[in-house]
């Protein structure tokens, strides 16, 4: 049975789509767009974002992702309005896997995928950051996992967050709910880097463009041994590494490099 405030209403399909899509020079930039909304992740958006990503992955045009959030935050995690419309079971277990197959998704993808952050990211919106390859924010850039404090410990948002942070940091930001700021999630290893809200857009791009010039799947087997070797043991990930490294060095790529290195000059990877 269905259980929820009573004054809750499902909130309106909105004519303006909730996520954006730009693709330009190999560079594919999806926008939340729920600003209104402080781009809470609705069944709808969530849904566009795992449609997208599965898209995007098929796609050989696409070499670098970056995740955006429109206006005044980057994501305030899941939309608890939405979520109190029906509290039941059913409910719940599609809504948080559907979320889980997202986030999990952006790790699946061969793409690196970059987390532009200006303004708020909480609870579901903190696990994005995490899930995400890489990220770049603003100085005032704030990030929590909030739902403990309305009663709701961010369960699903610890997951990547605990694989990005110290066990300890994790813990204090999981039990309290409080923000830490750029700087804090930037010694953390939250993100890469922090710079100023000015300069955001030009050194996500910078970024981008530091990836763009690499082999494509040479970047996507490193993604996919990173992900894998980290829930190893010692030895076993010595083992995927190794499986990795001379998969690698068979190819066509290394080939390339290599080539390219004796002869010094720039490389030009064949599968470009």
């Amino acid at each position: 049975m269905s259980a929820g405030p009573a004054t809750a209403r499902a909130a309106p399909v909105s004519e303006e789509p909730q996520l954006l899509r730009e693709a330009r020079g190999g560079v594919v930039r999806l926008t939340l767009n729920r600003p209104a909304a402080f781009n809470a992740l609705s069944r709808e958006l969530l849904t566009a974002l795992l449609d997208e990503i599965e898209r995007i992955g098929a796609d050989r045009a696409a070499r670098v992702v970056v995740l955006a959030g429109r206006g005044r935050a980057f994501c305030a995690g899941h939309d608890l309005k939405e979520m109190g419309c029906d509290l039941g079971q059913a409910a719940l277990e599609e809504l948080f896997g559907l979320c889980g197959r997202f986030m999990l998704g952006l790790t699946r993808l061969p793409q690196p995928v970059i987390a532009r952050v200006d303004g708020i990211a909480t609870a579901a919106g903190c696990q994005l950051v995490a899930a995400c390859d890489l990220a770049v924010c603003s100085e005032t850039s704030r990030f929590a996992t909030s739902g403990v404090k309305y009663g709701l410990f961010c369960s699903t948002p610890m997951v990547p967050l605990s694989r990005n942070v110290p066990r300890k940091a994790a813990m204090e930001m999981l039990l309290t709910g409080d923000f830490i700021d750029a700087a804090e999630a930037h010694r953390l290893g939250l993100v890469n880097r922090v710079v100023p809200a000015a300069e955001l857009d030009a050194a996500v791009d910078a970024l981008a463009d530091r990836l763009l010039d690499k082999p494509r799947e040479v970047l996507a087997l490193g993604k996919r041994a990173f992900y894998a070797q980290l829930e190893q043991s010692l030895e076993e990930a010595y083992a995927t590494g190794t499986r990795a490294i001379v998969a690698n060095a068979l190819g066509a790529d290394f080939a390339a490099g290599l080539d390219a290195f004796v002869h010094k000059r720039k490389p030009v990877w064949p599968g470009d």
